[in-house]
């Protein structure tokens, strides 16, 4: 199939929602390239969770049984490559790769996650998937009844303080000097025994990704083993903006409900889609948008 520069559908994203898209299409005979450059969203985490019959599984072990049940099926090909560019061509597209490919398609889908921006402080990242979290449902019951932070301002931060002691055995609220809540929200805090350290943070302490301790740069360390952080991202690919689709506000990919984005022939699924990031999610909407895709190109 490698030989081939003309394809049913270029998958861009070769993560779950990705694949999922893939299988429903091969199972429609369409002839897909994934083409997919190893740097899926939930990397950094060591167990997946919420998927049923694969809870605990580590989401790498998952994703290479998800791609070896797609590579049984001949009309799919693979490519370890970055796509660098696409351009509407006919009434499809050209895609070219860092590798030197280019490719031609009827339909473009882009399963392509968000980058998460870390914030500049020492051993955020190490903690990031394991002990520095962003989801209750994903990790909370792992990390349940341990002294718990809380890396949020403002209204977010209000969500998840009253969502959290579901999980948490005690939570206090760090805002890394960024905080900004009205009145009622400080009073709401205050009544719940949910404390608010405004002060700047130094650093996280760790042993191998697992948090101990929250250091500020004034006043004492804050002893926790677990933290939810609510931080900003960006789509992983700029290549749908490029061609033109447009973002919500949240800065995710809009979509409709056959997971087309504003540009028509150009579907997308997964993370850059949606806020509800999880691997049963990306993979309910990459199925989804198979079958949509495959539908349209019917027309």
């Amino acid at each position: 199939m490698m030989n081939e520069k003309n394809f049913d559908v270029i998958v861009i994203g070769g993560s779950f929602a990705g694949l999922a898209a893939s299988l429903a299409l091969a199972r429609a005979r369409r002839t897909v390239l994934v083409i997919d450059s190893g740097k899926p969203c939930n990397r950094y985490t060591p167990h997946a969770h919420n998927l049923i019959g694969f809870d605990g599984i580590p989401p790498t072990t998952v994703l290479e049984k998800a791609k070896a049940d797609v590579a049984r099926y001949p009309t799919v090909s693979f490519l370890n490559d970055l796509a660098v560019e696409a351009l509407p061509e006919g009434e499809g597209y050209q895609v070219r790769t860092a590798g030197g490919g280019s490719f031609r398609t009827r339909k473009l889908f882009f399963g392509t996650g968000v980058q998460d921006l870390f914030p500049a402080i020492p051993g955020f990242e190490d903690c990031w998937g394991r002990s520095i979290v962003h989801c209750p449902y994903c990790h909370g019951y792992e990390l349940a009844g341990k002294p718990t932070a809380l890396f949020a301002a403002g209204d977010d931060a209000m969500h998840f303080a009253k969502l959290l002691p579901q999980w948490a055995g005690s939570l206090t609220l760090v805002t890394h000097a960024q905080g900004t809540f009205t009145l009622s929200q400080l009073e709401y805090l205050k009544a719940h025994s949910i404390p608010v350290i405004d002060t700047p943070i130094a650093g996280f302490e760790h042993s191998k990704g697992m948090l101990t301790a929250i250091r500020f740069e004034e006043g004492p360390a804050l002893e926790v083993a677990a933290m939810y952080a609510r931080i900003p991202f960006k789509q992983h690919c700029e290549l749908p903006e490029q061609l033109g689709c447009l973002l919500n506000s949240d800065g995710l990919l809009m979509t409709n409900e056959m997971q087309e984005t504003t540009v028509e022939g150009i579907y997308a699924a997964g993370d850059n889609t949606t806020q509800m990031r999880s691997l049963a999610n990306a993979i309910a909407l990459g199925t989804k948008a198979g079958a949509m895709i495959n539908g349209a190109l019917l027309n």
